[in-house]
């Protein structure tokens, strides 16, 4: 599906939901699908069982997929915190939380762990998009040294 056809299938379906759906219902689903409006005192984002989960699942399919790196998982995260956030404005289209956190491994080591939630950066832009970078497994050098651009 090109670029056009998911934006205009997006937009269709956001012209087509508030004429189908109550008011308090519109409104519930708003607040659930675009999670946009995060306040800067908001620390608990970078905690939410979606973000937690959507890591655990990617992790599992990059140490699968990437040669040489170990056969382990993600089985619990320890000191999760947000450390920066950089609000969307009119220059900066984008909202992002950087957030950091301790992640137990299979193994029994534990690793550093940051992540990067980028507000309305989903599948069609719905939804948000979480970028990570576990320390030792990025192979590749796609965050940099030491996971060095999502810190």
């Amino acid at each position: 599906m090109t670029r056009f056809a998911k934006s205009a299938l997006a937009a269709l379906i956001g012209l087509c939901t508030p004429l189908a759906a109550p008011l308090g219902v519109m409104q519930a689903a708003h607040a659930a699908d675009l999670p946009a409006s995060y306040s800067d005192d908001d620390g608990g984002v970078c905690g939410q069982p979606w973000v937690l989960s959507k890591i655990t699942s990617r992790f599992s399919y990059q140490v699968k997929h990437v040669p040489h790196l170990p056969d382990v998982q993600i089985t619990d995260f320890h000191r999760i915190h947000q450390h920066r956030y950089l609000p969307a404005n009119d220059t900066w289209p984008i909202g992002r939380r950087y957030c950091g956190a301790t992640v137990n491994l299979s193994d029994g080591r534990a690793r550093d762990i940051w992540y990067l939630i980028e507000e309305g950066q989903g599948f069609a832009s719905i939804g948000d998009n979480v970028e990570f970078c576990v320390s030792g497994f990025d192979r590749w050098m796609v965050y940099n040294g030491s996971c060095r651009i999502l810190r």
